[in-house]
This record gives structure tokens, sequence and C-alpha cells, in this order.
């Protein structure tokens, strides 16, 4: 029992005895020798309660040699290699505002256990059977006669294993913390807590610039019910919160990621209350973030709500110039994608009329073209056919003698002129229209010696018809459409009197205009 004497510590060691017990709310005989199996490292020890330890025989040796001299010569403390903190905060001082960083934690997943293999679970499978009967007979044992179940609790504190929860994610521990304390205190408390991890209510709270208020508690610590149910869900801290518009994150230390925060955030004594903001001393940490007003051990509401008060009041400055430094920003931000805006808007404009300009300009070099090019060809066509009419005035035959053979044709020209001419009647029917088509150049091919080629790539259309009056007959080239090409004794034998009708579509032009 001596090695369990807490006044054979020293300074040091009471002080991480006193933390230990405050967080796991363990008896000082138990925990001293947990701490020097853990070479007094607090957060080994801590780590070690919840999750549990392997046996360590030379860690424990160091410990129990590193225990003797300090026993046998209690007056003289053990040096220490780091600086030894200071004293425990005494009760005047232990709320004083200090400004901390507020590091971002974010809790890392457990390992997945591996599951044993098929032999090992067969092996195992009686004894597992006989343990899921019994633990379902006594539950079944403790829901018939519950009187029992609080009892065994009353005499027994809960083991490691059962303070001890699975890690979970940040979302599901927020839930369930969220849902135990529902079921305790009831759900029209209105405390809206952060349905979230402590890393997420931080980062809302640097992004929309509001107050976070974490609330560490834990499960097994006499204080948290009476803090619960007389401060925290007071109806003065409540509207103070939702006045406030401070988000409030809470958690338990059982759970891995509270127990991250609290060691984060140097929880030494529960309940813990931190406000969190932006501070002028945010730039020592990396988050931007700093703890504001601390609020450590039961506190009366009225005092809670002064502390964050005054918190507040003295922050809310440094507040407002980031949210004026950020409307600057935001606005100067705005101006320039307005100019932005108005500039693309002015070029697509300006590429627009650009474009229609281009567009019109391109249609009336299309519609020049078109037109010169219709006209050439106009002219082309006209040349063509007035060579033609020459090569094909040279090649009539002179007008046919009077015989047998001959028919006398008499044709009145457009111009009302009548010209009567003798035809071979073997001859075809476009003997007699070409005559017409070349009657103005007949004279000319007989006086001009110059040979005559046929224009290439032309192919001659007569724009007029040759027809009988009475009875009125259109005389056609051909015998019908893809017919054979009809004579003139087929037609005009032995004389025939015929008028020249020109289509309205010609231009005007012939024999004789």
């Amino acid at each position: 029992m001596a090695d369990n004497d807490v006044s054979q510590l020293s300074e040091s060691q009471q002080q991480a005895l006193e933390q230990f017990t405050a967080v796991t709310a363990q008896e000082t005989r138990e925990a001293i020798p947990l701490l020097r199996r853990s070479q007094w490292n607090l957060e080994l020890a801590i780590a070690k309660f919840y999750d549990g330890e392997t046996a360590d025989p030379a860690a424990e040796a160091i410990a129990e040699r590193a225990a003797a001299p300090a026993a046998a010569r209690p007056q003289i403390p053990p040096p220490s290699p780091l600086p030894a903190p200071g004293p425990p905060p005494r009760a005047g001082s232990r709320n004083r505002v200090t400004i901390s960083p507020a590091p971002r934690i974010v809790p890392q997943p457990t390992a997945v256990s591996r599951r044993p293999s098929l032999l090992i679970s067969l092996l195992l499978f009686p004894f597992s059977l006989v343990w899921r009967l019994s633990n379902s007979f006594v539950s079944l044992f403790y829901t018939l006669f519950p009187f029992l179940a609080r009892f065994r609790t009353a005499i027994s504190p809960p083991s490691r294993t059962q303070t001890a929860r699975r890690s979970q994610n940040p979302r599901d521990t927020a839930a369930r913390f969220i849902r135990l304390f529902e079921e305790e205190y009831g759900t029209d408390t209105g405390l809206e807590f952060f349905e979230g991890g402590y890393a997420q209510a931080l980062d809302l709270a640097k992004n929309e610039l509001r107050f976070l208020l974490v609330v560490l508690q834990s499960d097994e610590h006499d204080d948290t019910a009476s803090f619960n149910r007389e401060t925290l869900i007071n109806p003065e801290v409540v509207g103070f919160i939702k006045t406030q518009n401070i988000i409030l994150w809470a958690g338990s230390v059982q759970d891995s990621e509270a127990y991250q925060v609290s060691a984060a955030l140097n929880c030494t004594k529960f309940p813990f209350a931190a406000l969190i903001s932006r501070a002028p001393s945010s730039t020592s940490s990396s988050q931007g973030m700093s703890v504001v007003s601390r609020i450590v051990g039961p506190t009366p509401p009225q005092s809670l709500v002064l502390k964050l008060t005054t918190a507040i009041t003295t922050h809310s400055e440094t507040l407002e110039r980031i949210r004026a430094t950020r409307a600057a920003h935001e606005a100067g931000r705005a101006i320039l994608e307005q100019q932005n805006s108005a500039y693309e808007l002015s070029l697509a404009r300006d590429r627009e009329i650009a474009r229609a300009r281009r567009e019109e300009a391109e249609r009336k070099l299309r519609e020049e073209e078109l037109v010169r090019a219709k006209a050439e060809e106009k002219v082309l066509l006209a040349n063509n056919r007035v060579a033609w009419r020459q090569w094909r005035a040279r090649t009539i035959p002179k007008e046919e003698p009077a015989g047998e053979d001959t028919a006398r044709v008499s044709i009145r020209l457009r111009n009302g002129k009548r010209v009567t001419r003798g035809f071979n009647g073997s001859a075809s029917m476009e003997e007699v229209y070409a005559f017409v088509e070349c009657l103005e150049y007949l004279d000319e091919s007989a006086t001009n010696e110059k040979a005559l080629e046929r224009p290439s790539g032309y192919t001659h259309e007569y724009g007029f018809k040759l027809v009988s009056p009475l009875p009125r007959r259109v005389y056609e080239l051909q015998s019908g459409k893809g017919g054979s090409e009809r004579t003139i004794k087929d037609c005009l034998w032995p004389t025939a009197s015929l008028v020249v009708e020109v289509d309205d579509s010609e231009d005007d032009e012939g024999e004789g205009n």
C-alpha cells in the first residue's frame, strides 16, 4: 500500500494523477499502478485505460526501479528531464480568460478486426454458444427483475470495457450523444446540437464567422448530470445560445473523438466548456481559430452566460473586422465580376455586329457574283446563239426550184412580213425552222466566205413554233417526245401557209426585228 501513497509522488506525478482520475473517474489505488506502467505518460495511460493493455514486464520493472528511490527518499523528488508544470489551478483563476489555439481534430478510423479462421471458429463454437445462451438468460433475468440491474450497477463501478466505446464516425457519434442526451433530459430542452464532428463544426464556425461552444463531459463524473440539468438546459443559457447564433457541439470523453478534443483543448476537469472563435492570436493556430473562453467545473447558468457574454463582447470586434474585410473583398469581387461581365457583353455585342457586317458583305458579294455570272452567261448565250445562227445559215441549202419534190411554203414572220420559199419534200421540218431562225443571216452567209464553226458545247433551242392558222395546227420538229423527225412532205406537202408564234419566255430576237 505504500507504493500507492499519494504523498510519496512528486508534484508532476500528482498533477498527472489528478488529470487521469478526472478523465477516467478511476480510484487512486488503481490509477497509480497504471500510470507507473505508462512511465507517467498521461495520454498513454488514458489510452491503456480505454483500449486495454498488454503485459510488458520490462516496462513494469523500469517503473518499479523508478519508484523505489522515490519511496526511500520521499523528501527529495526525482529529477525530471522536462520542466514541471505549474500548480493546479485555483478556484479563482480556474475560469480566467486565456486565448490559446484551437486545433482541428479529425479522429482516425479504427482498424478493422480480422475474423478468425474457420478452424478456430469451429473449435470455439461450443464456448461461443454457451456464452450467448448465458448472456440471453442474464438479460432476460434482469428484464424481469430490473431492480437487480440497478443494484448491480450501484455496488460495482463500470469497468474499462464498459466505459470504452467502439469508435464510430463523427456523425454517428454525435447522433448517439444527442439521442442519449434527449433520453435523459427530454427532447424539449431547446438545445440544437451540431449533428456532425468537431472538425466540421470548427470549419463551419470559421467559414461563417460564428462562435463555437464546445461542451465536454464524462459520463462517470458526479457533476455531469447536475451541470446538464441546472446549467446547460437552463432557459437563460438556451436563449443566449440561440440569440447569439452560437454553434453548439458536445461530446463524451468516453468517445474517441471527444477524448482527442479534450486532450487538444487541455481539458483537466469536467464538466468543461470552451468558446472558440477567430481571435487576434489566431496566427498561432494553423486553422485560424482560438479558444477565447474556458468554463471548467460546475458553473451556475448566470455565471456561464456572463463569461460567454464577456468573451463575445471582447472578440466581436475582431469578427466584425473580418466580416468587413470579407464584405469589402466580396464587393470588390462583385464589381470585378460586373466589369468582366459588361466587358464580355460589350465584346460579344461587337463580335455580333462584326459578324453581321461580315455576313452582309458576303451576301452582297455573292449577289454581285451571281448577277455577274448571270450576265456573263446571258452574254455567252447570246454570242453562242448568234454564232450558231451564222454557222447554221451557211449550212442551209439554196432554195429548191419548182418541181415534183418541191413544197411551197408561205411563212408570215412576227413583224408581219411574209416570205415564200421552196423546200425539198424529203427534208426535215428542222430545215424550215432553221430557215426562219437564220433568215437575217442568209444574205451575209452568201457574201461571207469566212469559214464558221459550230459553237462547242452549245445546244440551240428554237424560241418559236410554226403554226397553221386554219385549221390551227402546230408543227413540231418531232412527231412526239423522243420520236423521229418529221419531213416536210409529211406536214407541208404540197403547199402550206404558216405563222411564226414566238414563246413568251424568249427574248425578242429574230427575224427582221
